[in-house]
């Protein structure tokens, strides 16, 4: 691997750390510089501005989910369980990665326009991807959807405003009991048959 990348990628590991523990707006590119020993100017060599190293890091933790979700749902069969398995794993790794978590959550980013089209990149991502499920069962004669992309657009932003308070205030046994519950009410609907 090039120097120069592997000294950008040890930058990058040292400020998620920060961020993480931190936030974005409290480190500063000094702390960085000293937490990956080196000088605030070999920083700037690698980086012009913190919210460039930020955006990497998000970029970073955006690209694990996507392919720990990919993943997830790969190893399932029915269109249920790779729904299931996208929730349950894009909620465990956004616990774990504070700094995405931040950025989807967070209104003090939204003058970046670097972190908003990460914002919108990992939610049209996830509309593909429900969609593609939705596609394959609506295939596969399990689901009834006249209009599979306004369903996962419906879907995504449900689950938008549900990651803040699963991914802060709820254990993860609980949230997989809780989305167990709304994709039953997903799957089979509110209305006495």
């Amino acid at each position: 691997m090039d120097l120069y990348i592997e000294k950008k990628e040890y930058i990058v590991k040292s400020a998620q750390k920060l961020f993480s523990r931190f936030g974005f707006l409290k480190t500063t590119v000094d702390e960085i510089a000293k937490s990956a020993r080196m000088g605030k100017a070999s920083i700037y060599h690698y980086f012009k501005s913190k919210i460039d190293i930020f955006r990497e890091v998000v970029e970073m933790e955006r690209k694990v989910i996507e392919r720990e979700v990919n993943k997830a749902t790969e190893e399932v069969k029915t269109p249920q369980q790779k729904i299931k398995a996208f929730v349950m794993t894009k909620m465990k790794y956004l616990q774990e990665l504070t700094n995405i978590h931040s950025v989807l959550k967070e209104d003090d980013l939204d003058h970046y326009s670097s972190i908003r089209r990460i914002r919108e990149k990992d939610f049209l991502g996830e509309i593909e991807l429900v969609k593609s499920i939705l596609e394959d069962g609506v295939k596969k004669n399990i689901f009834i959807i006249r209009d599979t992309n306004l369903a996962a657009f419906a879907f995504i932003s449900a689950l938008k405003g549900l990651e803040y308070p699963w991914t802060i205030k709820i254990p993860s046994l609980e949230i997989e009991k809780n989305v167990d519950t709304i994709l039953e009410i997903l799957f089979n609907g509110i209305v006495k048959r």
